[in-house]
């Protein structure tokens, strides 16, 4: 492995781009709570050490080769996203209807859904796993065969995304009384709905 560090730096930089996980992550802290956004993140988190050791076996090299496979994971995936950007649309309505005791009761009841939405909104993106399998080999060197240096990378990469959401999610716990007025929930709801629901429809209109 060569260029550990740019690697490094080309992560961080990655990471720090909004995305899907990004919106789940907010939405889940804000509404949920510091113990929802940890339980997100830790879905995301195991979502990346799959696709890790799926491109290390082999697997992310036939998603990206299958037009077909590919298309599955991409529609798949895509309808995942719409799916929960939906969710946050109908919730706006839902918290015209509740007190803020009985939304924070129906947390504990559904925090299990957290690291639910982390984990699949990661794993059902193809683009993760094609970002796996053409991004790593670039920092490796052509003559070294050891899968390795691809394992090293990818957890290297899972540990850095880790970092920045625990920061970014512990950083949002603090201002969470603010964003816990009904009227903030409201328009983060609805904020995060048609974030997701556009992540979504990108995803699964994006060419092969």
């Amino acid at each position: 492995m060569h260029q550990y560090w740019l690697f490094v730096t080309m992560c961080i930089l990655l990471i720090l781009l909004p995305g899907p996980d990004t919106a789940i992550a907010t939405k889940n802290t804000l509404i949920k709570g510091k113990i929802g956004g940890l339980k997100t993140i830790f879905g995301t988190c195991c979502a990346l050490l799959i696709h890790t050791f799926a491109a290390v076996v082999g697997l992310s090299a036939i998603i990206a080769k299958s037009a077909f496979l590919f298309s599955i994971f991409k529609y798949v995936g895509g309808a995942y996203l719409i799916y929960l950007g939906i969710k946050s649309f109908i919730s706006i309505q839902k918290k015209k209807e509740e007190s803020l005791i009985e939304h924070k009761n129906g947390i504990e009841l559904n925090d299990h859904a957290c690291f639910k939405q982390g984990f699949l909104t990661n794993l059902l993106n193809p683009k993760v796993a094609v970002f796996f399998l053409t991004f790593l080999p670039q920092f490796v060197d052509s003559n070294n065969h050891s899968f390795l240096p691809f394992i090293w990378m990818g957890l290297t990469y899972v540990v850095l995304t880790a970092i920045w959401f625990v920061f970014y999610i512990l950083l949002l716990n603090t201002i969470r009384s603010f964003m816990m007025k009904p009227q903030t929930q409201m328009a983060i709801e609805g904020v995060t709905g048609t974030g997701l629901v556009g992540f979504g429809i990108k995803l699964a209109l994006d060419k092969y």
